[in-house]
């Protein structure tokens, strides 16, 4: 089932020269949505910002769970 969705004619015309011969708007923005899910993913796999170096680690383990 198609929608419409409202574009200014400046977004409009930037959308076509993304677009290949034959391209519909559709494929445009699915190629769009299809490359920012890629990156979004990327992103969050690749986030550090909750890491901690390995030898950080170990010595915390290490205090947590002192060996006998």
């Amino acid at each position: 089932m198609a929608t419409t969705i409202s574009l200014s004619t400046e977004m409009k015309e930037k959308l076509k020269y993304l677009g290949r011969t034959g391209d519909t708007y559709d494929d445009i923005i699915r190629r769009m949505y299809e490359a920012t899910k890629k990156t979004i993913l990327l992103q969050y796999i690749y986030d550090q910002s909750d890491s901690v170096e390995i030898d950080e680690a170990i010595s915390d383990a290490h205090k947590r769970w002192p060996r006998s």
